[in-house]
């Protein structure tokens, strides 16, 4: 896939802590408007490389670019979801999402900025508590808020370390239509946005990326594969799941995943 010049460049990526090597010689070109998964083993790198990208740790050998900037730490143009929500735990909903985007668009009047938390509240059905704490909140809420908290700061690009893995199985699928959503409102104004999610579930994976990259185990890890996803968007989970194109990438992956990789020569 080629789209011009790509929003990030992952050019000979190597990250050691200490005598220990993560990952090494990534190379990874994303291009505009692309949803990625990153897929492997507990330990293959995954978070680590989104990590880097973030900004949150810094390679030791190689670049990585945004839009053409190295990227040198954090910044409003990557927006980051985790597991754990990462809510501040004394503001209500609408405050945790309005004082990410007052830090991130400082330049928003205040009502630009309200307009903006209740448009992504509204997305994932958020409005009619907004003025809750999140311990007033189940598990699929707190990252409801937390999604929409990313999109709302409008970054370039959205990181998702396995934000739905504690979630139940309708909960999970409820998110995932949720967050395609939020990603093609964002795309509707030619910015396209890209998303780079981290996960273990290859049926997510295959639901929601372009492509799917599959790391070898660590340490050391590297790309073992990359996987594109011809499907057409919007895609339907009831339809897939009798899509030859669909079983065959899945079946591919369940045989790197559980021969190939979790046995490395």
């Amino acid at each position: 896939m080629n789209k011009g010049t790509p929003t990030l460049d992952i050019e000979g990526v190597h990250k050691a802590f200490g005598s220990y090597v993560a990952v090494e010689n990534v190379d990874l070109k994303i291009w505009p408007g692309e949803f990625i998964a990153l897929i492997g083993h507990s330990g293959c790198g995954k978070s680590t490389l989104l990590n880097m990208i973030s900004g949150l740790e810094k390679p030791s050998e190689g670049h990585i670019r945004l839009k053409g900037r190295s990227v040198e730490g954090p910044g409003p143009d990557r927006a980051m979801v985790f597991q754990n929500y990462s809510l501040l735990p004394w503001l209500s909903v609408f405050q945790n999402v309005l004082e990410a985007v007052k830090a991130a668009q400082p330049e928003l009047g205040a009502a630009e900025r309200k307009a903006r938390v209740e448009e992504f509240l509204s997305v994932v059905g958020l409005m009619p508590h907004k003025d809750k704490k999140p311990s007033e909140l189940s598990g699929g809420m707190k990252q409801r808020v937390a999604i929409a908290r990313a999109f709302a700061i409008h970054p370039s690009v959205l990181l998702l370390d396995e934000p739905f893995g504690a979630l139940d199985a309708i909960t999970k699928s409820n998110l995932h239509e949720e967050l395609l959503k939020m990603w093609s409102l964002e795309n509707t104004d030619g910015t396209q946005k890209n998303v780079v999610m981290v996960t273990h579930d290859i049926d997510e994976a295959i639901y929601l990326a372009d492509r799917i990259v599959v790391m070898s185990n660590g340490p050391r890890a590297r790309i073992h594969e990359i996987i594109e996803v011809p499907l057409a968007r919007p895609r339907s989970k009831a339809e897939l799941i009798e899509d030859p194109t669909y079983l065959k990438i899945k079946s591919h992956l369940l045989s790197l995943l559980s021969v190939v990789l979790a046995h490395p020569a």
